[in-house]
């Protein structure tokens, strides 16, 4: 499933599942930008580490995803130092829980922004260039919470599920152009995004963090085992692959049996 001379643009990869994406197609083969927030030595370790180990191009892009124009350049800044944006992983994702009468309108505006409308700017500005070459791979991710809902995660759910839509939308129109676009949907990844909602949800429900654990985050998982980034990683690579090239507008699901239910 060799990615050798693609280039792939992921966003939200400085740490979690996009970390974990950037490192799986650079394993390939594959050019990296990587894009998010962090501690700029940190981010540096990361993407320098990339290129060491792989022995591919790593580029670190610190657009702002709640901000169109810095997404739009970040893909011609990709085109233009690595030739062309084959892969793009719209990753970049954050959460807030409340019930919906409490939730800050701010946080829904964020939350709205990053997770949903930011993949629809870096799609519009990276379809030109993957139909003129014919070929590209965009993957979005979802989340279980594309397919079903949970309480007080109102934006988040909302967001989840336009992705959904604009996943549908997006692989219809760019069908004949050799272009595939899926959204990967995950249960319950063990990340930082998900370690930090813990004691909100924990303070919203009223119970201990221990049984947010137990009960809210893990009960809907039959297998009753948190999803690794390292397994959405090799998701993301196989749907770039060549091999996942008739796989196309799917909400592709690794979520324990979760949405089986």
């Amino acid at each position: 499933m060799s990615l050798k001379s693609r280039t792939a643009v992921v966003t939200g990869s400085t740490s979690g599942i996009g970390l974990a994406i950037a490192r799986a197609l650079a394993a390939e083969g594959a050019h990296v930008v990587i894009n998010g927030f962090g501690e700029p030595a940190a981010v540096e370790r990361e993407r320098a580490s990339i290129e060491r180990e792989f022995g591919v191009k790593a580029v670190y892009s610190g657009a702002d995803m709640t901000k169109p124009a810095e997404i739009a350049q970040m893909i011609a800044d990709a085109e233009k130092s690595l030739g062309s944006v084959d892969v793009l992983v719209n990753n970049a994702g954050v959460q807030h829980v409340a019930p919906v009468e409490e939730f800050p309108v701010e946080k829904w505006d964020q939350i709205i922004a990053i997770n949903l409308s930011a993949a629809f700017h870096a799609i519009r500005a990276a379809v030109p260039g993957m139909k003129a070459r014919r070929w590209g791979r965009i993957i979005n991710t979802a989340s279980a919470h594309a397919l079903v809902a949970s309480p007080y995660k109102s934006a988040y759910v909302a967001a989840k599920h336009g992705i959904a839509g604009l996943t549908k939308t997006i692989a219809l129109e760019v069908a004949t152009h050799g272009i595939t676009v899926n959204a990967i949907c995950p249960g319950y990844v063990w990340t930082p995004l998900v370690e930090r909602q813990i004691p909100d949800t924990a303070k919203a429900r009223g119970i201990s963090e221990a049984e947010v654990k137990e009960k809210v985050l893990l009960a809907g998982q039959p297998t009753k085992e948190f999803v690794t980034v390292d397994e959405v990683a090799a998701y993301a690579v196989f749907l770039a692959s060549d091999a996942g090239r008739s796989i196309t507008g799917a909400m592709a699901t690794i979520d324990g049996g979760w949405t089986a239910e």
